[in-house]
């Protein structure tokens, strides 16, 4: 059974940084596309970033220069380093890992960033 946990997610505030990470029991992780997704209440889903088995990555504009998707292909882990949160990062944060037409969610983890 295919399990994405995501774990990191908390209260912070503006400017402060948080550090995702997502465990996935996929097996050969490193052939996985894995994202980071996030959905605001009232909002649509969005991507955050992505990055590929081999490293290349893509960003979502609202987050680019402060936001980075990293991942361990032996620990099976992606993660995703926040720095200089907004209030408008506030969301659920959902862990993602795609194959082909193979798609597979975590259960999200909120982070709310308020002073």
């Amino acid at each position: 059974q295919v399990q994405l946990v995501e774990s990191g997610g908390g209260l912070v505030q503006p400017g402060g940084s948080l550090r995702l990470s997502c465990a996935a029991s996929l097996s050969i992780f490193g052939i996985y596309t894995m994202g980071w997704y996030r959905q605001a209440p009232g909002k649509q889903r969005e991507l955050v970033a992505r990055i590929t088995g081999d490293g290349r990555t893509n960003y979502a504009d609202s987050v680019k220069g402060r936001f980075t998707i990293s991942r361990d292909n032996v620990k099976n882990t992606v993660y995703l380093q926040m720095n200089s949160l907004k209030a408008e990062d506030t969301a659920i944060y959902y862990c993602n890992g795609e194959l082909g037409a193979r798609g597979y969610w975590g259960q999200g983890t909120q982070v709310t960033v308020s002073s």
